[in-house]
């Protein structure tokens, strides 16, 4: 695991200190080894966890005759299998590193290496004497990397702020992002926050050559149901895939563990890793006691039948919570309006204190049909056929009369969001559940963001064999959208800021290919969700994690803004802080928070999403959106927040 970075410099001189400062930023990413490679038209970086090889493998890595040269961050898993492949080629390693393997790979097919790869990425290669830079990330976008485009030369990153250390990249706020932050809680590929950097997509890589660049994708997923699958067969097939990604996700020279929420993807887990990995397995976890979300029960229970070192944290307002948020702002890149960012946080510190890699439990949800939102999909299609006008009075009645709950996911705030959705687009009603504003409150609070909707990111989905308002189709939203871009960005980043490598095997992606191809009554049946992965771990493990409900990681936001978190709050959303962004109503926000407050609404999610946001704009120095002609607004100077 490890962070790279690099640019071009065609037809300009360069700071020969730039690339270590820019190294230097992703220290955290990489606190076992840095290194830099540079020539008259690239400068590569990199800095290294070590994992596998711990004693060879460093970067930047050049091939025997220096022509070729890697940054890679991430882990191939099928790394050994190729290795054989290219001796049998008549290649020669002198690393046992899978960094050594991809460098041979590219050397041997070209872009079509990508293919062959089994494993989580991202990845840049340059040629020398064609002038020629790749940029390459993971099927499914566990790893990270950020390009920016300006005149003929290219940045790159697993980390915004490894752009933004070049003086030249301007620091202005994309308006269109800020739309979709403030809708969805996070900013969907390839957009970001910073107007002109982008993240490469999932499944993509990038060619540069003399100025010039080309994008285009390198795998697609399919959804293609198979009607020949029986539960049988798909039980065995699923069981098969498991066991040989959990195998291979347990290869590591150095420490390893096991995330343990005591739910059934991270419990599955353990179930294979418990029969694969030879000695005492070590488990980590978070708890909230007194809290309805609390999963110390269960993941206690987990524990104590696999017979693991376990190892615990209680998030409580005790923790210094204040000054932990604050460090978002530097480690987050962009600010994640995803709360259960904080509880990663310190599963991530408590565990990196024993272990250097844990095995996570994500991706079952959107490959299988595991949130709730499936339900509310199929809840909300019935509801729209009630009269508009019913389901207004009834919004209006539960808004008036229905005591606000801190509950994580209360009856009435399922109702009313619910209600909320009915009036919507089915896709747009289908990102409204995980988001938080309105278009009515996010353009209240935000005029500037007047305009931008959902419609572009809903158009740029493509079908991949998916019905409108079908599951597959709400699955392949998630999967393109908040999976890489909410779910596995607060991942990496947390994880990374303890220098901590997290995989999830249940993203390899013959798994995901495999549930692409199940029909979508093996992934919600009746009110049953991840059906299949019940079925197949019925006996396997207890009926208590089999049938307990869905929580999730979070944190009490609705009741800390009124307790241990409301200083904090208060002055970086104070009216003169909100003023001096020139793109915030002070007065709408000031409300939001005086409702809050008096408990007229359960607002932390909201709030969680402001907050956040300031801080990165104040710890970044962001300006405005520039005006449409390009031009920077009067009030870019007063934009950063005091």
């Amino acid at each position: 695991m490890c962070g790279i970075a690099g640019f071009t410099h065609v037809r300009r001189p360069v700071d020969p200190a730039l690339a270590r400062r820019v190294a230097d930023s992703m220290m955290h990413r990489g606190p076992d080894q840095q290194g830099v490679f540079e020539s008259s038209r690239v400068s590569l970086c990199a800095v290294r966890l070590r994992i596998i090889d711990l004693k060879g493998g460093d970067q930047p890595l050049a091939s025997e005759d220096g022509g070729t040269v890697i940054v890679f961050n991430g882990e191939i898993y099928n790394h050994v299998e190729l290795r054989r492949e290219l001796e049998g080629l008549g290649h020669r390693f002198q690393t046992r590193s899978d960094t050594e393997v991809v460098l041979h790979a590219f050397l041997e097919w070209d872009l079509d290496c990508f293919a062959r790869l089994r494993g989580m990425f991202a990845v840049a290669l340059w040629s020398e004497a064609q002038g020629r830079l790749v940029l390459a990330r993971d099927r499914l976008g566990i790893k990270p990397l950020y390009i920016c485009r300006r005149g003929n030369d290219i940045y790159f990153g697993s980390e915004l702020k490894a752009i933004l250390e070049h003086d030249e990249i301007p620091r202005n706020l994309d308006a269109t992002a800020l739309a979709y932050y403030l809708l969805l809680n996070y900013v969907p590929c390839p957009h970001t926050l910073v107007d002109g950097i982008e993240k490469l997509p999932p499944g993509h890589l990038l060619e540069w050559q003399d100025g010039r660049v080309r994008l285009r994708s390198w795998w697609r997923l399919e959804f293609r149901p198979q009607t020949s699958w029986t539960i049988a067969s798909a039980k065995e097939e699923l069981d098969r895939l498991l066991r040989d990604a959990v195998r291979e996700h347990l290869i590591s020279d150095v420490p390893l563990g096991i995330w343990a929420s005591g739910g059934i993807d991270s419990s599955t887990i353990l179930h294979y890793a418990a029969e694969l990995a030879p000695g005492r397995l070590k488990t980590f976890s978070v708890s909230f006691i007194g809290h309805s979300f609390d999963e110390s029960r269960y993941f206690r229970e987990v524990a104590r039948i696999y017979g693991t070192d376990h190892y615990e944290c209680e998030v409580n307002p005790n923790l210094n919570l204040a000054d932990v948020i604050q460090e978002f702002a530097f480690y987050s890149d962009e600010p994640s309006a995803d709360a259960g960012a904080l509880p990663v946080w310190y599963l991530s510190r408590l565990s990196r204190k024993h272990v250097t890699v844990a095995l996570s439990g994500e991706g079952a949800d959107e490959l299988f049909g595991g949130y709730l939102t499936y339900l509310a999909d199929r809840t909300v299609r019935w509801l729209r056929h009630v009269p508009a006008s019913a389901r207004r009075l009834a919004l209006r009645a539960l808004q008036q009369f229905w005591p606000v709950s801190d509950d994580k996911i209360s009856v009435e705030y399922m109702l009313k969001r619910g209600l909320e959705g009915s009036f919507l687009d089915p896709d747009e009603a289908h990102f409204f559940w995980n988001g938080t504003f309105s278009t009515a409150q996010r353009n209240r609070l935000c005029p500037g963001c007047g305009g931008h909707d959902l419609s572009p990111l809903l158009d740029a989905i493509p079908a991949n064999g998916c019905n409108p308002g079908s599951l597959s189709r709400y699955l392949l939203i998630d999967q393109l959208c908040y999976l890489p871009d909410d779910i596995l960005y607060k991942c990496d980043r947390m994880s990374m800021a303890h220098s901590l490598e997290v995989r999830p095997p249940l993203l390899d992606h013959r798994i995901v290919e495999f549930a692409a191809t199940l029909p979508e009554r093996y992934k919600i049946r009746g009110l049953t969700t991840k059906y299949i992965l019940k079925e197949l771990m019925r006996g396997k493990l207890p009926p208590t994690i089999l049938q307990r409900r869905k929580m999730g990681l979070d944190i009490p936001t609705h009741a800390w803004f009124r307790g241990v978190l409301r200083e904090l709050l208060l002055d970086t959303v104070s009216p003169t802080a909100v003023a001096s962004t020139g793109l915030f109503e002070p007065a709408a926000v000031q409300l939001l928070v005086r409702e809050h407050m008096e408990r007229h609404v359960n607002a932390g999610y909201h709030l969680w999403g402001l907050l956040t946001l300031f801080l990165w704009m104040k710890r970044w120095r962001i300006r405005p959106p520039l005006p449409e002609d390009g031009r920077p607004c009067a009030q870019a100077a007063m934009f950063a927040i005091k």
